[in-house]
């Protein structure tokens, strides 16, 4: 089995809509982790599409298995958002 490459989905207002500077990192929505880019992928298009008229809030996925094991060989994919 394949190990996990654990994905953090979460969002929030951000200054600018062309930014990733939060204003209020008290108040982000954590969507949740999810154990591969694909899941995280839905979720994230799921959060944003749902606040797509909010133009001050932005989702993000963050790809927390390239922090846990930066050595790994999947740690320098290509993985977007």
């Amino acid at each position: 089995m394949d190990r996990p490459l654990l994905h953090l989905v979460f969002g929030g207002e951000v200054e600018s809509p062309s930014g990733n500077v939060f204003v209020d990192s008290d108040n982000l929505h954590i969507v949740g982790m999810f154990p591969n880019y694909d899941e995280a992928l839905q979720a994230w298009r799921a959060a944003s599409q749902a606040r797509v008229d909010e133009a001050h809030t932005k989702y993000v996925i963050v790809h927390l298995h390239r922090l846990v094991d930066p050595d790994h060989p999947e740690a320098t994919g290509q993985e977007n958002p």
